[in-house]
């Protein structure tokens, strides 16, 4: 079955509440959506990041 979609999308406001790895952001129609998530260690680094002392201000760029 061959099905023909045809949509206008006009966004004013996209709000995120969180991302991750292997998290999947559509706008629009696609027959088949293939999630893909891959962790790579692309700094070479041997041992765990520091912990921020953030004293409960968010660090994520607005």
């Amino acid at each position: 079955m061959i099905f023909h979609i045809q949509q206008t999308i006009q966004i004013n406001m996209i709000k995120i509440g969180g991302i991750s790895n292997s998290s999947v952001f559509q706008i629009g129609s696609a027959g088949i959506i293939k999630p893909y998530s891959a962790l790579a260690n692309t700094g070479g680094f041997t041992e765990e990041a520091p912990q921020l002392e953030t004293g409960g201000i968010s660090l994520v760029p607005l």
